[in-house]
């Protein structure tokens, strides 16, 4: 669609302004019977030659105008932040306001004035070949007149408006016929020019079209200088297309040009490049690229739309959920269950009474934490910590079991040395976060180790036995270990201390796991039906039996292969931090290999597994980021990319998350809707603790599971509350609450 906002180079034609030229054109055609024809346009003056390029485009010929892309930032009259458009100026309607009233002569007022649009494309009448030839005209009559010509002798055709062509000027500013020339076009108009005459008439060209060249170099200087800024770039290198008539004919404009350019751009490297037949070629051109980019964008959102799930996809997930959730809460079935649902023997949340010192040991990822808890209740109630955090090495991650805890338990020494506590004996919870069956609260068997840690001779092992072990071998000290807990376990207690109705917990940051309390009616492999005991689900492996094969994608698949568990934890491996960046580094290399991305060419760097962290898609999909910062992120990691390839990219990572937000979702309403419907009820209130990087830290993530359970669970009404530290301060406080139960047996 082009509305015609004015007509200029002498155009009149009615009843067109305010109108849709390509409508026009389009029935006009029809008219005509002509088919096949698809749409497409340019500006005036060729300006399109290069239109998806970030360079600026200038005509300079009959007409004169301008266009370059500019940031879709700025642009306020067109929706959307991304990317770059390009801007059609229509500079020859500068000075209309008057703010070049300073600079325009007598004779470009009179120009004006005697023009078919008065007032209107002022820039245009001093600049472009429509009306140079005019000025020199008006400037030849008036000297003559002042008798400084031709011995003060007027012709009619020198009195005549348009008779003195812009191809006159561009003949007699010829190096060496120019004099000649200027001779035998002086006489044409009736005129008897002397020598001196005619070097006059050299001279007036001479500066009419010197004028108009600087004037157009000042304003594409303008233009590249806000290229240069939008940049943020130090130094500009650019790339001029022109077309135009006077550009190309006359002896001297383009050079002009260029120099008054480079003498305003120090700081800047131009280059120029002549249009052929910008205007035709170009809308072609422009043609052709929208179709080839509308192929490219039609082939991305195919490969992308196994990744969007609709309403139904997301209930079916739901559903299955809810299905394997009872197979591992069953004692006949719980041993072919994926989702293992595993009893923790945590069976009351905090009530405000506890009270006390606790150490807390924090195990789930990479680093491992130390905690000393005090636990203060009364009008005093609240909880204080002091931490220190170690790193484990991947060496001992995927040693052996004995390497490990006897790390671990080197690390508890140092902080109670660092605390000042050598020698004195606390009760200690061991937040253990991989998937564990407890047969007591004291007790955890490792059923397998997730998230890169491979050491040996642990799994089918009481980690709290190789704990104890390790901590006999060092001789230095010795704890009560009181209990050992999941850190979803540990997320929930936290918010449970802050808020009675919060029964859920939910972690999504290295991996992804959620637990709740369950009716102890319905936890078959415990004996006893009265009250509630908190489920450790294990839902990272969910989908391990095959059942979310119809949702996992290529994609999935590759990542999959290459991890450590191939096979295992295909739920999380779908939706946690540790894989999503894997998942979007596989979708780009996918992309360049099919020419949608990057020019097609794959970096080294786009070929390393990992390099592509998920700490990225949270920085890329800030709100608040520009492209120029998302180039500068995915240049850090060596991909050299243009501002599409940023779009894109963004793209990718908003789906791959979204996904991620709405898998957990699904999981999330299935936990919800049993709940409301073990306890009977038409509506549910309640809490879930939440915990995790990609929670906390992406920007979206939150609001998208949020959103996604209200639309699964329409009859519960549920609150995410965030965890501070759930699995340090949740250990600590299911020892307090332990503590606390164990005391009142006592008395």
């Amino acid at each position: 669609q082009s509305i015609l906002v004015t007509w200029t180079k002498g155009f009149k034609c009615s009843s067109v302004e305010g109108k849709d030229v390509v409508s026009m054109l389009r029935r006009s055609i029809k008219k005509r019977g002509v088919r096949g024809w698809a749409g497409g346009g340019t500006g005036e003056g060729g300006e399109t030659g290069e239109v998806l390029s970030p360079h600026p485009l200038l005509a300079s010929g009959t007409g004169t105008n301008a266009c370059y892309m500019e940031e879709m930032r700025h642009i306020d009259l067109v929706e959307g932040d991304e990317g770059r458009m390009c801007i059609n100026m229509e500079w020859g309607a500068f000075g209309d306001d008057g703010v070049l009233n300073d600079i325009r002569t007598e004779f470009d007022r009179e120009i004006d004035m005697g023009s078919l649009n008065p007032g209107k494309q002022l820039f245009e009448k001093m600049i472009s070949g429509m009306y140079m030839g005019e000025l020199v005209r008006l400037i030849l009559v008036k000297m003559t007149k002042e008798g400084l010509l031709f011995g003060g002798r007027l012709t009619p055709d020198l009195l005549t408006t348009g008779h003195f062509e812009t191809r006159y000027v561009s003949a007699i500013e010829k190096e060496k016929e120019g004099l000649q020339k200027a001779h035998e076009i002086l006489s044409k108009l009736g005129l008897e020019p002397s020598h001196e005459d005619c070097v006059a008439t050299h001279r007036i060209c001479q500066i009419v079209s010197t004028r108009s060249a600087n004037l157009c170099g000042a304003t594409l200087a303008a233009v590249l200088r806000r290229i240069k800024d939008n940049k943020g770039v130090e130094r500009l290198r650019s790339t001029v297309g022109v077309d135009g008539s006077v550009y190309k004919k006359h002896p001297h404009f383009a050079r002009r040009l260029h120099k008054t350019v480079r003498k305003l751009l120090p700081d800047c490297e131009i280059r120029f490049i002549r249009s052929e037949d910008g205007s035709g070629k170009g809308a072609a051109m422009v043609t052709a690229v929208a179709y080839r980019l509308a192929a490219q964008h039609k082939a991305r959102q195919k490969i992308l739309e196994p990744l969007k799930l609709s309403h139904e996809q997301l209930l079916e997930v739901k559903g299955r959920m809810r299905m394997e959730m009872e197979k591992g809460l069953s004692k006949e079935t719980h041993a072919e269950a994926t989702v293992k649902m595993l009893p923790t023997y945590v069976c009351s949340t905090p009530d405000g009474t506890e009270k006390g010192d606790f150490l807390a040991l924090d195990l789930g990822g990479t680093n491992f934490r130390v905690l000393l808890v005090r636990v203060r209740n009364g009008m005093r109630r609240g909880v204080e910590m002091h931490n220190k955090i170690y790193s484990i090495p991947v060496e001992i991650m995927q040693g052996t079991g004995e390497e490990l805890f006897d790390h671990i338990v080197h690390c508890i020494s140092d902080f109670l040395e660092y605390m000042g506590m050598k020698g004195v004996s606390l009760p200690l919870g061991f937040t253990f976060s991989f998937p564990c069956q407890q047969n007591n609260l004291d007790e955890g068997i490792l059923l397998k180790w997730t998230k890169g840690f491979k050491a040996t001779g642990c799994e089918g092992e009481d980690v709290v036995s190789l704990l104890k072990e390790a901590i006999h071998r060092r001789e230095e000290f010795d704890l009560d270990v009181v209990a050992v807990v999941n850190d979803t376990v540990g997320t929930m207690m936290t918010c449970g201390y802050e808020d009675p109705l919060c029964e859920v917990g939910l972690i999504v940051g290295t991996g992804s796991n959620a637990c709740y309390m369950e009716e102890m009616r319905n936890v078959e492999l415990v004996e006893g039906d009265e009250g509630r005991m908190c489920v450790n689900m294990e839902w990272g492996a969910f989908g391990d039996s095959g059942c979310l094969d119809d949702f996992r994608t290529e994609f999935d698949l590759a990542v999959d292969e290459l991890s450590l568990n191939p096979g295992k934890q295909r739920f999380e491996k779908m939706i946690s931090g540790m894989y999503l960046g894997e998942i979007v580094r596989n979708i780009l290399m996918d992309f360049t290999k099919r020419g949608l991305l990057f020019c097609g060419r794959i970096s080294e760097r786009l070929k390393t597994r990992g390099i592509f962290e998920t700490k990225f898609l949270s920085q890329i999909e800030s709100d608040c980021l520009a492209l120029l910062q998302v180039r500068s992120i995915l240049q850090h990691l060596g991909l050299e990319t243009t501002c599409d390839d940023s779009i894109i990219v963004k793209e990718v990572c908003t789906v791959v998350a979204r996904r991620a937000a709405q898998l957990c979702g699904a999981g999330m309403a299935a936990v919800v809707d049993k709940i409301r419907e073990n306890r009977g009820l038409d509506f549910l209130k309640i809490t879930v603790g939440v915990d995790g990087t990609l929670y906390k830290l992406h920007p979206h993530f939150s609001s998208v599971m949020h959103e996604t359970v209200k639309q699964l669970s329409p009859k519960c009404e549920v609150t995410f509350l965030q965890s501070e530290d759930g699995s340090g301060k949740g250990a600590a406080l299911i020892t307090a609450v332990a503590c606390r139960i164990r005391e009142a047996g006592q008395r």
